[in-house]
C-alpha cells in the first residue's frame, strides 16, 4: 500500500526535481500538474494521501486549492510549498486544513521527514476510526501479505486491518501478545503490505545483544576499528536498508542500550565503529515484546521515552483461547501441511485446550501426534498435552427456568438444553451416545456453541464430578 502523492506547482523545473526526490526516497504513485484548475477537477475523480501544494501560482492560488481539496477529499494531507515564509500565509493555510509547510528550496531530509509525519498523522487517524467504529473492512486489503496468519477471528481481523494501514507509512510499529501467538508473523505480514516490501526482512533477538558489542553489531564497522575487525561489516541497520529491521524481544533490552536506539529513532542517522561519517538509516523499525511496557517504565526498566515513541502505533495480537475458533481452521492447516488427517474427535479436543503456549503450542502438538499417527488420521490418543480448560466468566449453572408465561431468548433456551445434554453425559462429547451424537452436531461445532454460550467453566465442573 505505497503512498499516493499529487504534486501542484507551475514551475515545470521544479516539479521535476520535486518528482526525482519523491522517486529517491521510494514513492511511486505520483502525480504532477502545473495546473492548478486542472489539478482541482482532478482530485474530483481521484484521492490521494498526500498534497504537495505551490502556495502561489496564477488563475488558482494554494490556498484555495487547499480548500477545495479539503472539501472534495478531507482525509489527503495536504503540504504547502512557498518562497515566501509569510507568517500569516502560513497561519491561514494551517487554519484551512494544511498539515505542514516547506519552503524553497527544498531539501531531500526535510521532505522526507514532513512526508513521513503526514502519513504517520493520517494512519493513526485511519486506525483511531476503525477502532472506535468497528465498522468498514473487517479483513486486510492486501489479502496475501497477511495470508500467513489464519483467521475468522472478527478481532483479529480488525488488528490485521489496522497493521496494514500503520504498515503505509514508516513510522515504528510496536507488537505486544504472549509468547508463541506470531508477532513475528505479524512483522513480516506488515513489511510485504508496506512499500518496502522489495528490501530486505531482518530480524534480531535483541535477548543477544550485549552492550560491548551493541554498536558494532547494529552500526558495523570498518576494517581495523578494533582488535579482530579484519573487514568492513555491515551492522544489522545496513543489512535491512530499504527495507524493515525486527526487534524482537525489546522488552528485555538493557537500558544502556535503550537509550541508544532510541538516538537512531529519533535522528535517524548512525555511525558505524571506526568511521567518521553518519550514515541514514533507512529502516522501518518494527518491535515485539511478550513483556507489559507499562510496568517496565513504572519499575524503571524500560525507558519512558522510548516507550512512547514506539507505542504510537501499536498492535495487541491476540491468544489463542480468545481466538478459540481459529483452533479447527490451524489444526487442520498444519496437519495438511505435514500430508496427514485429522479426526472430528481430536479437533473436539483441541478445542477443550486453552492453549497456555498459544500458536507454537498448537503447532508443536500436531506435528507430533502427526508423527504418532504414522499416517492414520490424528486421533485423541495420539495428542500428548495436558488438557488446561478454557475457563468460562459464566455461572456453572444455565439460566433459571422461566416460570410460566414467560418467554426466553432461543440463545438462553439453547444454552439450558445443551447444559442438559452435558450432564446427561457427564460431559463426554464424542463417542456413541455423546453430547454430539445426541445434539446431531459434530464435535467441533459443538465445542464452538460451548465457547461461545460460555459454558465451559461448566462442562470443566461436570468432568469433575
Amino acid at each position: 500500500m505505497p503512498a499516493s502523492v499529487l504534486m501542484v506547482d507551475d514551475e515545470h523545473d521544479f516539479l521535476e526535481s520535486l518528482e526525482r526526490m519523491l522517486r529517491l526516497e521510494g514513492y511511486r504513485q505520483l502525480t504532477a500538474f502545473a495546473d492548478p484548475k486542472k489539478a482541482a477537477e482532478h482530485i474530483e475523480k481521484n484521492s490521494y494521501d498526500i498534497a504537495l501544494l505551490d502556495l502561489t501560482m496564477p488563475q488558482m492560488d494554494g490556498v484555495a486549492l487547499l480548500g477545495h481539496i479539503k472539501q472534495v477529499s478531507p482525509e489527503t494531507e495536504c503540504i504547502m510549498i512557498t518562497a515566501n515564509e509569510s507568517i500569516t500565509s502560513v497561519v491561514k493555510c494551517i487554519k484551512s486544513g494544511a498539515y505542514d509547510y516547506l519552503p524553497k528550496p527544498l531539501s531531500p531530509e526535510q521532505l522526507s521527514c514532513v512526508l513521513g509525519r503526514a502519513l504517520e498523522h493520517r494512519h493513526l487517524l485511519e486506525a483511531a476510526q476503525l477502532r472506535k467504529s468497528q465498522t468498514g473492512p473487517r479483513a486486510p486489503l492486501n489479502a496475501d501479505a497477511f495470508s500467513e496468519i489464519r483467521t475468522q477471528s472478527p478481532e483479529l481481523l480488525l488488528l490485521l486491518r489496522e497493521a496494514e494501514l500503520h504498515a503505509a507509512s514508516d513510522i515504528p510499529i510496536l507488537i505486544t501478545g504472549e509468547t508463541g501467538c506470531g508477532k513475528e508473523l505479524l512483522a513480516r505480514a506488515i513489511h510485504r503490505s508496506s512499500h518496502r516490501a522489495q528490501g530486505p526482512f531482518v530480524a534480531v533477538n535483541m535477548l543477544a545483544l550485549s552492550a560491548s558489542l551493541f554498536e558494532s553489531e547494529f552500526f558495523g564497522h570498518a576494517r581495523g576499528a578494533f582488535t579482530g575487525a579484519e573487514r568492513d561489516k555491515l551492522g544489522y541497520l545496513g543489512q535491512a536498508r530499504g527495507g524493515t529491521l525486527f526487534l524482537d524481544e525489546i522488552g528485555d533490552l538493557a537500558l544502556d542500550i535503550q537509550g541508544k536506539l532510541l538516538r537512531i529513532l529519533q535522528e535517524g542517522e548512525y555511525v558505524p565503529v571506526g568511521k567518521t561519517r553518519s550514515e541514514r538509516a533507512n529502516v522501518r523499525f518494527v518491535a515485539a515484546t511478550n513483556q507489559d511496557l507499562e510496568q517496565r517504565v513504572s519499575e524503571g526498566r524500560f525507558r519512558k521515552d522510548l516507550f512512547y515513541r514506539l507505542q504510537c502505533a501499536h498492535v495487541h495480537m491476540l491468544p489463542l483461547r480468545d481466538r478459540i475458533d481459529d483452533v479447527p481452521l490451524l489444526a487442520e492447516h498444519f496437519v495438511r501441511a505435514r500430508g496427514g488427517e485429522i479426526s472430528e474427535e481430536a479437533l473436539a479436543a483441541f478445542c477443550s485446550h486453552s492453549w497456555p503456549g498459544n500458536v507454537r503450542e498448537l503447532k508443536g502438538c500436531l506435528d507430533a501426534a502427526v508423527n504418532l499417527a504414522e499416517g492414520r488420521p490424528v486421533q485423541p490418543e495420539h495428542l500428548r498435552f495436558k488438557l488446561s480448560p478454557v475457563e468460562g466468566h459464566e455461572p456453572t449453572e444455565p439460566v433459571p427456568a422461566p416460570s410460566p408465561g414467560e418467554w426466553i431468548s432461543l440463545e438462553a433456551a439453547e444454552r439450558q438444553y445443551i447444559y442438559r445434554v452435558l450432564r446427561h453425559t457427564n460431559g463426554r462429547i464424542t463417542g456413541s451416545g455423546g453430547a454430539s451424537q445426541i445434539l446431531g452436531l459434530k464435535p467441533s461445532t459443538l465445542n464452538f456453541r460451548i465457547q461461545k454460550l460460555g459454558l465451559r467453566a461448566a462442562l470443566h465442573q461436570v468432568r469433575q464430578s
